[in-house]
């Protein structure tokens, strides 16, 4: 065989060394966009598992504007639910409570005068709801993150909606009196008893109703569900359990559950609650709101508390996407290098040839002319 086909030779092996290079890069790209993962990847996982310490990264180009309906259109059953909970508060406010016996002897702990709210009702809503979406939306112009503040709001609205047809539909299977019973159900002072020794009240119907809503507090537990939701929300957003000390970071905190104690507090004061009534209900809001927090945000001690669950999905997302167009775009550069580096050898093999059947003719040229001689 030539030596310049020897050559070509082992510059072709090393031409397909190189495409089993780029194939073998195969698993990878197909490992990017089917999310398998094959054993080659696993290194490729146990690095992404090691990146817990995460910073904070601006998804500045996912505002309202740009990705906001279709994050609403992503959530559409969920907005429905939302709507059909407000229409189950709504009726659950309507009907009727459990009228429970009321005995004359129970009537000592129900004789509290009848107060008005120190805390009215249109005010729940307010500092348990308004009060935290303002505050998720000053969250938004620092971070311009859509996910965030449409999670946060849906989160909250699941919070105080579930609690609301909790509290309501208990304060109706329970019908307990409330501590001014008494007043509302004999407000000239003349209580009256049938046969059987329950109340005969003779008092307003709408305040008779309303005094046997007494268990759980309503306001309270709204309270617990707004406020106790917008405290776990801030606990991630300044990282209060980030394992540097500043303690500071609690009174932030604390503050929201603190206004929502209070509440709860007037709640007795104004003698339209017992002290259990409070109790349960600032525990069941707490409760709710907690499980709702969960769905959308990770836990507040959590590395990634800072942020929901959709942030860092739609930023792996984004990260996979460039790997996977970066691996890609080194395979094509390697292709085209081997391909010119065949070129260049061809060129340089044809020069070769060329100076060789050159050389050859010369020679047999010249033995011609000697045999003439």
């Amino acid at each position: 065989m030539p030596w310049w086909d020897l050559g070509s030779l082992s510059r072709l092996k090393n031409f397909s060394g190189l495409f089993q290079d780029v194939s073998s890069k195969k698993p990878e790209i197909s490992a990017v966009y089917s999310g398998s993962f094959t054993p080659i990847d696993l290194p490729l996982i146990g690095h992404r598992e090691d990146e817990n310490k995460m910073q904070e990264v601006q998804l500045g180009s996912h505002t309202v504007r740009s990705h906001g309906m279709t994050v609403a259109r992503t959530h559409m059953h969920d907005w429905v639910i939302l709507m059909l909970l407000g229409l189950i508060v709504v009726i659950l406010n309507v009907i009727h409570p459990f009228y429970r016996f009321v005995g004359k002897d129970m009537m000592t702990d129900l004789k509290y005068p009848l107060k008005s709210n120190t805390v009215p009702v249109w005010a729940v809503p307010m500092y348990a709801v308004a009060l935290p979406i303002a505050i998720f939306f000053v969250v938004y112009f620092r971070r311009r993150d859509v996910y965030d503040l449409h999670h946060a709001i849906l989160g909250l609205l699941f919070s105080v909606l579930i609690t609301g047809v909790i509290t309501d539909a208990i304060k109706d299977a329970v019908g307990r009196p409330r501590p001014d019973f008494f007043w509302r159900c004999f407000p000239d002072g003349k209580d009256v008893y049938d046969q059987l020794g329950n109340v005969v009240c003779h008092g307003k119907k709408s305040v008779i109703r309303e005094g046997h809503k007494s268990f759980p507090s309503g306001h309270t537990s709204w309270s617990f569900a707004g406020l106790g939701f917008l405290s776990l929300y801030l606990s991630g957003k300044i990282k209060v359990f980030d394992r540097k000390g500043h303690v500071a970071k609690l009174c932030i905190v604390f503050l929201p559950l603190l206004f929502a104690s209070l509440v709860g507090v007037s709640r007795v004061d104004d003698y339209w609650h017992h002290w259990q009534d409070v109790f349960a209900g600032g525990l069941l809001g707490f409760i709710v709101a907690t499980f709702c927090y969960l769905q959308f945000f990770p836990p507040p001690y959590h590395a990634q508390g800072w942020g929901p669950y959709a942030y860092f999905q739609e930023l792996e997302e984004s990260r996979s996407v460039t790997q996977a167009a970066t691996i890609v775009n080194g395979s094509n550069v390697q292709v085209t290098e081997a391909r010119v580096e065949n070129q260049e050898d061809e060129t340089s093999i044809h020069g070769c040839m060329g100076l060789s059947l050159a050389h050859n003719s010369g020679s047999a040229l010249e033995e011609l002319e000697s045999g003439r001689r």
